[in-house]
């Protein structure tokens, strides 16, 4: 019987007690099927007796492949980002990948050491304002990376986005359906291409149902709970029917605010998020909200970033850019205005 190693055992360990050598040790641990099902067998058991753990850096240095992608975010107060960092971690570790998590320094920025040091094989990017520079800083590098979520203009890589533009037209569709005409928005920040595209859309949609947004009824704030709760307290001040916000958790802000202040969801007012987090579908919620289809995102972003990864595209080629629908949820927080 093979006895544990006082000290970690080596992939030549390994090979000298499976009696293969050490090249085979690595192909049959990243379950290579150019060998033969007993190799692999045999060196994965003799690994497992010997508590051998595969070396990340000796992959790198034998593949020119860390294994390792970075997620780049900066606002993990916000379930959504949350729900997408799980997503993305499923979908990477389908694709024997490790997800790295980095965030933002004091300035809200990453820095591009972090991202091109040699640890990573590529970045996908989930928060990036619109006067972000790492964008081209990644691209004149030639380092992979993929925008998700959000955007900047003329991307100089690979986007996969939900139709912002759209889902804020839905939502302005849906409150003139229901008969609203005295609405007020809380919108998300004009430097980011979520705040700027949903709120042109919902724009947009108003103006088609020939309904006036007053200057009195719309705020712009970052997307968090404390701004959708102050914001919705100061527009009740206009006495709208309807409010709609640009992210759930400006959504669920307003919507402690209204239950504080004794007004009723949806009997005095309309409420409409942006996002469909799995908080908005809780019981004490049930939030009406434009929802955009995370898996399906992750998995074109992933895709898209693997292509470059692997090398599968010219790398002169045009960008691509991927737009998913967006659809509306309707649960307990719309409803007509009050008579």
């Amino acid at each position: 019987m093979l006895m544990p190693h006082a000290r970690p055992a080596t992939s030549h360990d390994v090979a000298r007690a499976a009696g293969v050598s050490q090249p085979t040790v690595s192909r049959a641990l990243r379950g290579d099927l150019r060998l033969s099902e007993e190799t692999r067998k045999k060196v994965a058991e003799t690994a497992k007796a010997l508590n051998y753990v595969a070396s990340q850096r000796g992959r790198s240095l034998s593949t020119r492949s860390t294994g390792q992608v970075g997620i780049v975010v900066t606002d993990l107060g916000n379930p959504f980002y949350l729900e997408l960092l799980d997503q993305i971690n499923d979908t990477l570790r389908a694709e024997d990948l490790r997800m790295l998590v980095l965030t933002a320094g004091s300035d809200n920025r990453i820095s591009l050491e972090q991202l091109v040091d040699g640890s990573l094989d590529g970045a996908i990017l989930t928060t990036t304002a619109l006067d972000s520079t790492l964008p081209e800083e990644l691209s004149r590098r030639g380092f992979p990376f993929v925008l998700l979520n959000r955007e900047v203009d003329n991307a100089p890589g690979d986007v996969c986005v939900v139709d912002n533009h759209s889902g804020g037209q839905i939502a302005a569709q849906e409150l003139a359906q229901l008969g609203h005409t005295q609405i007020a928005a809380i919108f998300g920040p004009a430097t980011t291409s979520t705040g700027r595209d949903r709120e042109a859309g919902f724009r947009a949609g108003l103006q088609q149902a020939g309904i006036a947004l007053y200057e009195e009824r719309w705020q712009r704030q970052p997307f968090a709970f404390d701004s959708g709760h102050r914001a919705a307290l100061e527009l009740l001040e206009s006495s709208p029917t309807a409010l709609f916000c640009a992210n759930d958790m400006l959504a669920l802000g307003a919507l402690n605010a209204l239950h504080g202040a004794g007004v009723k969801v949806p009997d005095q007012i309309t409420v409409i998020g942006f996002d469909d987090v799995q908080l908005a579908g809780w019981e004490v919620f049930q939030l009406t909200t434009v929802s955009q289809d995370i898996p399906r995102m992750v998995r074109a972003a992933t895709d898209l970033l693997l292509t470059q990864i692997r090398r599968q595209r010219d790398a002169t080629s045009a960008p691509r850019r991927v737009v998913l629908p967006a659809s509306l949820v309707r649960r307990r927080t719309h409803g007509s205005p009050p008579s």
